[in-house]
């Protein structure tokens, strides 16, 4: 049984300012913002919702299936997902666009600033979902109109789903939001958009959680907290031998996330997991660069909680 992963594909071209943000930015002059941050690293790496959480499912054996629109320019991308065995089926070429791109500044707190051009994933809507073989699926950031219909599709088709919408959230008005919390299972946010999301829907966390089996927020390095059944499971970080690059965490997260809900792990476990999932991403630069064996994840694990996951 496959996980259907609905969202982008896309480059990532990260670059680095070895400095803060904050130290650059005057919160009494936002009305003129004029900055410029130079950047003396620049990478194209690949990127994307969809394609980096089917890459971190790959790594657990967990049968990723991305569900995606790209451009003229995803060859080097096809190649790279079909290195690691991943079913690109329901990715979609779209003549005459280019794949999405996101170009990404970090600064040294780990705070980012991108600008996302959203491409071929525009036309997400022309993918339409098959049923077959698919237990499990998470609706990440998308086009507009591709959400819409995966989240009606999924609904109607009684696949359970994580409705993630990450940096999409701001394209949908409070009674949309609703709408995609009443087709999900499960809510999938980091800090942030927690709060971006209680402010849009009218809703807290705990209502929100009442409607679904979880609702799951990260905190980066102080954790994660899994709202379930009435109470909050305090799931904390695990430790990263080094932190290199933030960007492609979150998702690699939700990887374990999914991999955990598909084996039907307890929440403990499955946080813990995914956990893991995003420190050793963070190790690495870029989205898409650490490839962990199996057994090597297991043994993280067991080194970072002294328990055997299962």
């Amino acid at each position: 049984m496959s996980t259907l992963i609905c969202g982008s594909i896309a480059f990532d071209s990260i670059m680095v300012f070895p400095g803060r943000f904050k130290d650059h930015i005057l919160p009494d002059q936002i009305h003129i913002l004029n900055v410029s941050f130079l950047v003396p690293s620049l990478r194209r790496e690949f990127g994307g919702c969809a394609g980096n959480i089917a890459y971190n499912l790959a790594l657990l054996d967990g049968s990723p299936l991305p569900m995606a629109t790209v451009g003229d320019d995803f060859e080097p991308y096809r190649e790279h997902l079909a290195r690691f065995g991943v079913d690109r089926r329901y990715v979609r070429h779209v003549p005459g666009t280019l794949t999405a791109q996101a170009f990404i500044t970090t600064d040294l707190d780990d705070n980012q600033i991108t600008a996302f051009h959203p491409g071929a994933m525009s036309q997400s809507h022309l993918n339409s979902i098959d049923p077959t073989g698919i237990e499990l699926g998470i609706l990440g950031p998308d086009g507009r109109d591709g959400m819409l219909l995966h989240a009606r599709q999924m609904a109607e088709l009684g696949i359970p789903f994580i409705f993630d919408p990450g940096q999409g959230m701001p394209m949908f008005e409070a009674s949309e939001l609703q709408w995609f919390v009443d087709r999900a299972r499960y809510l999938a946010l980091n800090d942030y958009e927690a709060k971006l999301m209680v402010a849009k829907s009218g809703c807290d966390l705990d209502s929100l959680a009442r409607r679904l089996k979880a609702v799951v927020v990260t905190l980066g390095a102080l954790g994660s907290r899994i709202h379930i059944d009435g109470r909050i499971l305090e799931i904390p970080a695990a430790p990263a031998r080094a932190v290199v690059d933030p960007t492609g965490c979150g998702d690699a997260y939700r990887a374990g996330l999914l991999y955990g809900i598909a084996r039907q792990l307890d929440w403990p476990t499955t946080g813990r997991l995914a956990a893991v999932m995003g420190a050793l991403k963070v190790e690495q630069a870029g989205a898409q660069r650490h490839s962990p064996e199996r057994g090597q994840i297991e043994e993280r694990f067991v080194e970072a909680f002294a328990y055997r996951p299962w």
